[in-house]
């Protein structure tokens, strides 16, 4: 299988991307005051939270600003940046209808349950993350490169943490294309079936395989990747060991998702609201240090879909 190198605007370097204008969106005044609109008509009407259509969150100027957003996230560099959310007006249940209430306008909303669990609060709960039933919002320790389960997260910031917890991303259509470049034989395991981890118990359930690449009709490529998941899907019994090819794959995307040159980093503030295309875009996170009670880190995340 010869696999070529994908071109277009998901693959970029980080110095060509920091300084850009197109993913870092500013609210102005007006904007915040139709945020802050919508969520008190929703809080009063009260849907479902996974009811919540753009028809009912109406945002007379900042909508069509959210719509080249979507642009961005789906066929530009496949992330985007809002600044100025006033979170610090609203109660926590307004926090989470402005998250989701903002991010319906780039696509419908995705249930992170099982059942429907619209969002979920990222705080650190003292969870160890070496054990394979942890989620890896629930501890403070670095988080590795990884993509998440549907085409768009987003990640609302309520809080930032006392030091540390940046935020960062690399295009994966970059590293792909590196790893294309450099050693070629690699690239063709990226294709070939792996086993990842749903973390949902011990039954074979919980396992399941599918490549780290996929290559669309519209000949886009795809990456899902979760070092942390692929390597406690090895406690499974179904689970082989990872070959020699793989082991050295992870090796070799390990190392590029850490070269300076592919990673943009993000501070998070208070009111940002990040969107990262899932399928172009791997994001990790630092180690962190908190503050007390009750001014501790706190991101609300959301998933997303864009068909």
């Amino acid at each position: 299988m010869a696999i070529a190198q994908v071109l277009g605007p998901g693959q970029w370097l980080a110095a060509e991307i920091r300084d850009s204008d197109p993913w870092r969106v500013a609210l102005n005044e007006e904007h915040r005051h139709e945020v802050l609109g919508a969520v008190r008509a929703v809080e009063a009407a009260g849907p479902a939270p996974q009811e919540i259509t753009p028809d009912g969150f109406p945002l007379p100027t900042l909508g069509p600003l959210l719509r080249r957003v979507r642009q961005e996230i789906v066929d530009g560099h496949g992330f985007a940046l809002l600044q100025g959310i006033p979170v610090g007006q609203m109660s926590e249940r307004q926090r989470e209808i402005a998250g989701l209430g903002l991010g319906c306008h780039i696509g419908p909303i995705v249930s992170q349950g099982p059942g429907p669990v619209p969002l979920v609060h990222v705080r650190d709960t003292g969870a160890d993350p070496s054990q394979p039933r942890t989620r890896s919002y629930q501890h403070n320790g670095r988080l590795g490169y990884h993509s998440d389960p549907t085409d768009v997260v987003a990640l609302l910031c309520v809080r930032p943490a006392k030091s540390g917890g940046l935020s960062v991303i690399v295009s994966s259509v970059a590293v792909h294309n590196e790893v294309v470049r450099t050693r070629p034989d690699l690239a063709e395991v990226l294709y070939q079936p792996w086993w990842h981890d749903r973390r949902t118990g011990e039954g074979p359930d919980s396992f399941y395989t599918k490549p780290l690449c996929t290559l669309g009709q519209d000949g886009r490529v795809s990456f899902a990747y979760g070092p942390d998941y692929l390597r406690s899907a090895q406690r499974g019994a179904c689970v082989p060991p990872f070959t020699p090819a793989q082991r050295e794959a992870m090796d070799l995307l390990d190392r590029l998702t850490d070269d300076p040159r592919f990673v943009l980093t993000m501070d998070l503030r208070e009111g940002d609201m990040q969107f990262l295309n899932n399928h172009v875009v791997l994001h990790g996170r630092t180690a962190y240090e908190d503050h007390p009670e009750p001014q501790r880190r706190h991101l609300i995340r959301l998933w997303f879909t864009t068909g």
